[in-house]
């Protein structure tokens, strides 16, 4: 039989469980799937604890990759033996086996493994809309990027390096400062030991960035808004630290007309046209060699709970994955 990890309540990591599972056949416009390996993400954080609600009990994980198994009736653009990678809805990744939509798969170019696939798929294409759709950056501009030896960060760090951008990013240690700057971190400040807002301004003559990623939330946000120059933008992609609260319009104005997004990574890939072209603009950068993959934790499926308290403690770098 196929196992999967669930959870009954909301809560800590402990309230994760390993069941049996059975797997069905696929229904119309769903597939089988064997996994070989599954994607950790901060995100499945978010729905262990509760701040983002699903019924219960659930399955967890929106991130993995693996083989076709079989097809049900209307789906064509995978077939039965295809490698595939996936990340969204519905819940349930972290499991041997399972039957799902369709829909979010994405097949595989062979030179990209599973196991890359499954720590970047996510981290990725979450990097490919902020740097190739939230705003046109150009050539020498100079961005924030909080987390920066962070899964995504490691990613953004080497994309923004190719797209031509100086980047400032901040970090919890200097094990982490110096991992960013192997990864094209031009400028790293240690944000528990500097202040962040006032060390950009020094970087940048003053004027501060056009654009703040920031995907910590509730304790970043408001040195990341306050590092913003006149009419830049502040990309809440995260929460990390909690949500952001409320931000009050009329500070945006007396600040310089700023603005701010919390953008999804399911609105930017919903689009089957557009989730191809950043998939595609992903993996070239990948099988290249111009984007490594930092799978720095590896984790048994069974280990889930370690992996969590890993994970929210802050004592990961780079990418996670279950190796099934």
């Amino acid at each position: 039989m196929a196992h999967a990890i669930r959870f009954k309540e909301t809560g800590g990591p402990e309230v994760l469980r390993r069941e049996e599972v059975v797997v069905g056949d696929p229904g119309p416009g769903e597939v089988r799937i064997r996994h070989e390996a599954v994607g950790l993400n901060f995100a499945d954080t978010y729905f262990r604890s509760g701040l983002y609600p699903a019924p219960l009990p659930a399955g967890l994980g929106v991130e993995a990759a693996g083989v076709v198994q079989a097809v049900g009736e209307g789906v064509t653009h995978v077939a039965e033996g295809d490698r595939v990678t996936y990340t969204g809805s519905p819940l349930g990744a972290y499991s041997t086996e399972r039957v799902m939509p369709a829909g979010p798969l994405i097949r595989l170019p062979d030179g990209i493994g599973f196991e890359t696939a499954a720590s970047m798929t996510m981290r990725g294409l979450t990097s490919a809309y902020l740097l190739r759709r939230i705003h046109p950056l150009k050539a020498g501009e100079t961005i924030l990027l909080t987390a920066a030896a962070g899964g995504v960060g490691l990613i953004v760090c080497q994309w923004a390096k190719l797209l031509g951008l100086t980047v400032i990013g901040t970090v919890s240690t200097e094990e982490k400062a110096e991992l960013a700057r192997a990864h094209g971190c031009d400028h790293v400040i240690r944000y528990q030991r500097e202040n962040v807002a006032e060390r950009v301004r020094e970087l940048t003559d003053g004027v501060g960035v056009p654009v703040a990623f920031d995907s910590i939330g509730r304790s970043t946000y408001a040195a990341s808004l306050a590092s913003l120059r006149r009419r830049g933008l502040l990309v809440c992609f995260g929460t990390a630290s909690g949500p952001v609260p409320p931000i009050d319009a009329m500070q945006l104005a007396v600040n310089g007309s700023l603005f701010v997004t919390r953008p999804a990574l399911a609105d930017y890939i919903a689009d089957p046209a557009e989730r191809a072209a950043l998939a595609g603009e992903l993996f070239d950068h990948v099988a290249s060699g111009r984007i490594a993959i930092e799978i720095n934790q590896r984790y048994a499926l069974d280990d889930a709970v370690r992996a969590h308290r890993e994970l929210e403690s802050g004592r990961t770098t780079g990418s996670s994955v279950f190796v099934l």
